[in-house]
């Protein structure tokens, strides 16, 4: 690739993150169903026409944010399990990552779980499926947690009976998300009740771990 080219290519990725910084804002202001493309365009400052030569439809604007959200959390799990010691601290640290990028990252947080919450086609040999690019971020996401998993269980302060990796991390997060979602949702219900979002949080993950812990003895805490 010679040097105009190399240029070229950077403008373009650069013009195409602007633009999605712009939806981010857009749909962050607006929420998803309201939000338009004239409007990514104007916070954007380039033409309509042009925020369609990037993005062929809101759909892939959105699907565009979820994988953005999700090389995000990715590095935060990667960060949480390579800052602490011990499996059983890495998990609980995991946990808490996710809880904290969805109070960081909340444009993100609600676009993954809309993708989430609604079926798609999956189309295995179709490279530009997105449930198939969403599949494969995902995994990659969930491979931080299958790792710290592993390290528990060779470093015994997680059970050694855990199974399928793979599925306790879907487990796992599917857990914590719904957690994560009702602390939104019901979070004026539970002060009612005299329970804080943290506490109710935190509780969560305490829970999750004591479900993980070597009750046997000889692994680290």
């Amino acid at each position: 690739m010679n040097y105009v080219t190399e240029r070229r290519e950077e403008e373009k990725e650069r013009r195409r993150e602007e633009i999605l910084d712009a939806a981010e804002l857009v749909f962050s202001e607006k929420g998803f169903d309201a939000a338009t493309m004239d409007q990514v365009a104007r916070k954007a400052r380039v033409s309509r026409a042009l925020v369609y030569v990037y993005f062929k439809d809101k759909t892939a604007l959105h699907l565009a944010i979820c994988l953005r959200g999700l090389k995000i959390l990715r590095e935060q799990f990667q960060n949480a399990r390579e800052t602490h010691l011990t499996g059983r601290e890495q998990i609980r640290a995991i946990g808490q990552a996710y809880m904290q990028f969805a109070e960081d990252y909340p444009t993100h947080f609600a676009a993954m779980s809309r993708f989430e919450a609604a079926a798609h086609e999956v189309v295995q040999d179709d490279p530009c499926c997105a449930a198939m690019e969403m599949i494969h971020a995902g995994q990659k996401v969930h491979e931080e947690m299958v790792l710290a998993l592993a390290k528990g269980m060779a470093d015994k302060t997680l059970r050694n009976d855990l199974g399928n990796l793979m599925q306790i991390s879907i487990t796992l997060w599917g857990f914590t998300h719904g957690t994560i979602q009702l602390a939104q949702t019901k979070s004026n219900f539970m002060a009612t009740l005299g329970i804080t979002k943290e506490s109710f949080m935190n509780q969560a993950v305490e829970l999750v771990m004591q479900s993980l812990i070597n009750r046997t003895g000889g692994g680290k805490k």
